[in-house]
């Protein structure tokens, strides 16, 4: 092989390396996302369910590292030891300070919550509708940083 069919196969192999290496990146925050997502519907279930088998009223907080503790401290807290997010995805939502639980499990309180994250195009979507407290997680259709909207999380097909 001469020097410039040589150069023409390094040029090749690093274009097709630094594809790949795009594609990861993108896939991890994808990724990130994803399971940020399941971690906030895991807590709504948590605590509903501790409020039923307690049968007592409470609450859960949520701010951009993940679920905590009633932030007003009116209710006591439905599930304690929750997974915190950290700053793995940038979070909007509706929610009221306090998410409310009552004895019986059912969600006093709704609101719609938007992940996203750069590196990606993916933005999630979870969406809690009253009375009873429906859960739904989707793909949101706009920029999070404008008014949140329910009628824009898409269910997925």
């Amino acid at each position: 092989m001469t020097l410039a069919e040589q150069l023409v196969v390094v040029a090749l192999l690093g274009g097709l390396g630094g594809w790949g290496l795009a594609l990861g990146h993108e896939k991890r925050q994808r990724q990130k996302v994803e399971a940020v997502a399941g971690e906030l519907l895991a807590g709504i279930q948590l605590a509903r369910a501790e409020a039923e088998r307690r049968q007592l009223a409470c609450g859960l907080s949520l701010d951009r590292g993940g679920w905590q503790e009633p932030a007003n401290g009116s209710l006591p807290a439905c599930a304690t030891g929750l997974k915190r997010f950290g700053d793995a995805v940038t979070l909007a939502h509706s929610f009221p300070a306090t998410l409310r639980f009552s004895a019986n499990g059912l969600v006093i309180d709704g609101g719609l919550v938007v992940l996203s994250q750069s590196g990606t195009q993916l933005r999630r979507c979870l969406v809690m509708a009253l009375p009873l407290g429906l859960v739904r997680l989707g793909r949101y259709d706009a920029d999070p940083a404008g008014p949140l909207s329910a009628t824009l999380c898409q269910a997925e097909r």
